[in-house]
């Protein structure tokens, strides 16, 4: 088989794997952005206060210990599904108030456990990273995190 393989033949070969998988590249690409753009995010929901929350988000670096949907740090719990873990779904103002509390009662002094340091939100930013976390979880995930508790 070696011997009947010539220059031209390994040539078309290549060349012709490289256009087969470059166009499977094309078209898996195509299909994720279509995925990303018509299925997968709620663009109704996307309002200015979810933006502002996003950038509260990004303001104090929340991924540096939080991960958003399995992107981020691994240091403290994933907070794409935050919103259902405190039953939002169920119960808008209670998981409000109870995330509200939680994070403006931060650190909680607890030996042992890892703290979550102080920050100075203020009550409108506070609103708007809520909105965002809550936006965040009508992303259809398709089944990520595995568990509630994320």
């Amino acid at each position: 088989m070696i011997e009947s393989l010539s220059r031209n033949a390994a040539r078309n070969i290549f060349f012709g794997g490289s256009l087969f998988f470059f166009a499977i590249f094309i078209g898996l690409t195509a299909h994720s952005h279509f995925y990303i753009v018509n299925e997968s995010t709620d663009h109704e929901g996307l309002t200015a206060a979810v933006a502002r929350g996003k950038e509260v988000w990004e303001e104090h670096s929340c991924i540096n210990c939080h991960t958003l949907l399995g992107e981020g740090a691994y240091f403290a719990p994933e907070l794409g599904n935050v919103w259902k873990r405190y039953g939002g779904e169920q119960n808008q103002e209670g998981a409000r108030m109870a995330l509200k509390t939680w994070i403006n009662m931060q650190p909680t002094g607890i030996q042992g456990r890892r703290q979550m340091p102080a920050f100075d939100i203020s009550d409108e930013d506070m609103d708007a990273l809520i909105d965002f976390l809550e936006w965040t979880s009508r992303i259809n995930t398709q089944g990520w995190p595995p568990t509630i508790s994320g």
